[in-house]
């Protein structure tokens, strides 16, 4: 049995070896750049540029002549068995039998040029060019967004984790109380109500244990999750905050203005009006939708195109080029009736500009509240991350005269179960005003659509 018991050690020692070390530091912009290469809808949206810079190159096109070619053969055969036939003046002749072949050889070039329909081309191009910059614009924030949110997953995974470091240690203080207090209880100076009260602590923190480990669990899997990694791989993490040479240097810059001015955040929104690329995108969307509208409008006008083409054709291939045919010509329409379908096109399109102009409206707003917001956030989790540090001291030295109270004969064990609930409480408190206080300070610069993406890429 002790031979089995020894070569179960030996085969699980190396597993666990290679486990640990199968383990790989997963850095914040190391997720930040997984997220911008794996992310699919920004895979997606990067494919689709593909199709505005085609029809760009399609809305030229219609600028230039069509060329064609065409060309043909034919080919019969007559054949006639003969026989008696009479001609005009009722007389009977004998017509022999004959067989004959006939081809016909034919070759054409031609083509047509749009040259006026009410300017329609020209404003395609632009359409098309305007399409192809907010569509470019809405991807630099799809970029931004993404940056934001591999952050928020990533503090997310880092605040669970500094929260499983203190629930453990919770965990071990509260082990060393309960063989204290069960040794006060043997020399008779602690009650064995005592000694079940701390017990039920016990087992509560084993519980916290058991919980922070699993929402550890769930906050690492998310963060895989998103960045389209294995859930099942084991990563190391490492906070980016706690060096301040890593600090994002327009971060501070804004977050000092900010501080210093109360009034900066009327200058945040000017600026964020004038940085945001969605609000760019939206800009350009507009312009696209009156651009629609004039490509509508155009339908009123007539449409001049011009047309050539250039043919030959002969019974024999040799004689081709013998004959030779060539055609210039102007066409004209000019519309009078069209059933009603360029009023109806002309008032989609004027809807179309009208709920374009109203979601830029609804977006400068939502960014002006944005922005407030994000401000205010700010200043809050900043004061509530002082607060709590104020807090931790006052409860660690609580609890520890608590403790020597209690240890004096002067203090009750529900002081101590107290004084470390309200302990562990103000470290949980202080681990997430500390993490809200680096995700706002990153929100912010979103917000101003100010986050540098390029050394992502």
């Amino acid at each position: 049995m002790k031979g089995i018991y020894r070569i179960s050690i030996l085969f699980f020692i190396p597993l666990l070896i290679f486990g640990q070390s199968n383990s790989k530091l997963l850095k914040l912009d190391d997720a930040i750049s997984i997220a911008l290469n794996r992310n699919s809808n920004l895979i997606k949206s990067t494919n689709n540029i593909l199709m505005y810079e085609k029809s760009v190159k399609n809305a030229y096109g219609e600028l230039l002549p069509t060329l064609g070619v065409n060309g043909s053969f034919n080919w019969s055969n007559t054949s006639d068995e003969g026989g008696m036939q009479v001609d005009f003046w009722g007389n009977e002749y004998l017509v022999p039998p004959t067989n004959s072949d006939a081809r016909n050889w034919s070759l054409g070039v031609g083509g047509n040029v749009v040259l006026f329909n009410g300017l329609s081309n020209y404003n395609n191009i632009t359409k098309n060019k305007k399409d192809l910059e907010s569509a470019e614009f809405s991807i630099q924030k799809l970029k931004q967004d993404i940056v934001l949110e591999t952050t928020r997953l990533y503090l997310d995974v880092l605040y669970n984790q500094e929260l499983l470091k203190v629930s453990k240690d919770n965990l071990e203080y509260n082990k060393k109380f309960l063989e204290t207090v069960e040794a006060k209880n043997q020399l008779g100076s602690a009650s064995i109500a005592d000694v079940y009260a701390q017990q039920v602590r016990l087992g509560n923190a084993e519980l916290s244990v058991i919980q922070t480990e699993k929402d550890y669990e769930v906050a690492i899997s998310n963060l895989l999750d998103y960045l389209a990694l294995n859930v099942l791989d084991k990563y190391e993490f490492q906070n980016p905050y706690v060096n301040k040479e890593v600090q994002n240097p327009i971060i501070e810059e804004i977050v000092r203005k900010i501080e210093s001015d109360s009034s900066y955040v009327n200058q945040l929104i000017d600026e964020a009006l004038e940085n945001r690329p969605d609000y760019k995108s939206q800009i350009l969307n507009v312009e696209s939708k009156n651009y629609g509208m004039s490509i509508s409008k155009s339908a009123l006008f007539p449409t001049l195109t011009g047309n050539y083409y250039y043919s030959t054709s002969a019974t024999q291939l040799s004689s081709l080029f013998n004959r030779r045919v060539f055609s210039l010509g102007l066409s004209l329409n000019i519309p009078i009736f069209s059933n009603w379908s360029t009023e109806y096109s002309m008032q989609v399109s004027e809807i179309q500009l009208k709920n374009s102009q109203e979601d830029l409206n609804i977006l400068e707003r939502q960014i002006k509240m944005e922005l407030k917001k994000g401000y205010l956030d700010y200043i809050t989790a900043k004061k509530k991350f002082d607060v709590s540090n104020k807090n931790v001291i006052s409860a660690e030295e609580n609890r520890k005269v608590n403790n020597e109270r209690y240890n004096l004969g002067s203090g009750t064990i529900l002081d101590i179960l107290q004084s470390d609930k309200d302990y562990t409480e103000a470290i949980s408190n202080k681990l997430s005003a500390q993490f809200e206080y680096y995700l706002y300070k990153e929100a912010i610069v979103y917000y101003l659509g100010r986050l540098d993406i390029s050394k992502y890429e």
